[in-house]
C-alpha cells in the first residue's frame, strides 16, 4: 500500500484468515477494526464466528480523501482512497450490520455502538434458566 498499489483479495487473503483466527480466539468478544470492504470477505469472517457484527461507517470520497490527507505519516496514500470505493460493496442489508454516519463525533459512534451491541445482549439472569 505504501507503494500506491492497491491490495488485491488475494494479497487480502492471509489478513483474512489472521482475523478469523482472532475472532475465534476471543469466543466472549472481541472488537476489531478492517476495512472488510466486500461481501466475500464479511462472510469469511462470518463464517469464523457465527453471529459476527459489523459496524459500516459510512463517508463520502471527499471525506475520506480528506482524512487521509490529515494522515501524512501513515502508510496509505490518498491515491488509493479512490481504489477503496471502487472495491466496496456497500454492506446496508446484511444480516448484522449497524450503519452510521462516520463524521458524527467518537463520542456519539461509540455509544451508539454501544447501545446496538448492549441491545442484542441476552440478560444474564436469562442465560442461567436453561
Amino acid at each position: 500500500m505504501r507503494s500506491g498499489t492497491p491490495l488485491s483479495d488475494e494479497d487480502r487473503a492471509t489478513w483474512l484468515d489472521t482475523l478469523a483466527a482472532q475472532l475465534q480466539a476471543h469466543p466472549q468478544g472481541v472488537v476489531l477494526t478492517c476495512s472488510a470492504l466486500k461481501q466475500r470477505y464479511r462472510d469469511r469472517l462470518r463464517a469464523a464466528t457465527p453471529g459476527l457484527r459489523f459496524v459500516f461507517l459510512d463517508l463520502t470520497q471527499e471525506q475520506s480523501r480528506a482524512r487521509v490527507a490529515a494522515r501524512p505519516a501513515h502508510l496509505f496514500p490518498v491515491s488509493l482512497v479512490a481504489s477503496q470505493f471502487a472495491a466496496l460493496e456497500d454492506p446496508r442489508g446484511e444480516p448484522g450490520v449497524l450503519h452510521l454516519d462516520a463524521t458524527q463525533s467518537l463520542n456519539d459512534l461509540g455509544s451508539a455502538v454501544v447501545r446496538w451491541v448492549r441491545s442484542a445482549q441476552i440478560p444474564s439472569t436469562l442465560e442461567n434458566r436453561s
